[in-house]
Formats: C-alpha cells, sequence, structure tokens
C-alpha cells in the first residue's frame, strides 16, 4: 500500500462518504460527496473535492473544490471562489482558493485537510 492509499484509508475512517481516484500524471484526486453545510449557503449539501500531488506529503495540499452551483444563501459566490477546472476532471467546479497556513508531513494528513475544508465551510462567506 502506498502511503496515499495508507492515508486515505485513515480518512475513510473518519469520512465513510470519501472515495480516491489516481490520475494519469500520477496525482490523485480525494472526493468526499454530501458534505453537510450549515445555514447560509444555497444548499444543505456539497460534494467536495481536492488534489493530491505527486510530492505529497512533503507537498502541502492546497485548495478545494466544490459543485459548481453552490452560492451563499443570499445568491452570492462565496469568498476567493471562481470557476475553475480540476486538473484532469472535464467539468468546471467552484474552486475555493484556501490555503493551509502550516503543513507538517509527520503530522498532517489527508483527514487533517478534510478538516481544513470542513472549518473553511462551517463559515459561509
Amino acid at each position: 500500500m502506498t502511503p496515499i492509499e495508507e492515508q486515505f484509508e485513515v480518512l475513510r475512517t473518519s469520512v465513510s462518504e470519501a472515495s480516491l481516484e489516481k490520475l494519469p500524471d500520477g496525482t490523485h484526486l480525494v472526493v468526499v460527496q454530501g458534505v453537510r453545510l450549515p445555514n447560509g449557503w444555497s444548499k444543505k449539501a456539497v460534494d467536495v473535492k481536492f488534489h493530491v500531488p505527486a510530492g505529497y506529503p512533503f507537498a502541502k495540499l492546497d485548495c478545494f473544490w466544490a459543485d459548481p452551483d453552490l452560492r451563499l444563501a443570499s445568491g452570492a459566490n462565496p469568498m476567493n471562489t471562481g470557476s475553475n477546472a480540476i486538473p484532469h476532471v472535464a467539468s468546471p467546479h467552484l474552486w475555493f482558493s484556501w490555503h493551509v497556513g502550516t503543513w507538517n508531513p509527520n503530522i498532517d494528513n489527508l483527514l487533517t485537510y478534510f478538516y481544513v475544508i470542513r472549518r473553511r465551510l462551517s463559515d459561509p462567506r
């Protein structure tokens, strides 16, 4: 089992809706279906996707994508978002330009990053 597969199993232990796809360039895409959203969003739940670079875990994870039609309840676009393609995925998604401040490859993992995403989505702005 590769390090990414091992860490994915850690994520799956807490997030059973997660799946892992190997992309043609050797990177991976993690998809978590049905992430529940609080009031303030246009939807009750959303699918979340994030790209795992080839140098992971030493290369930190960066940004994430959600359903292309996700908006704030007011109809406005969320802060720091735009329509942007996921590498090797044909359809556009809503790209969140959201970055982790610190990343320690000895401690942080795919589950850590999913918690970063959930924290961002807990604040509809």
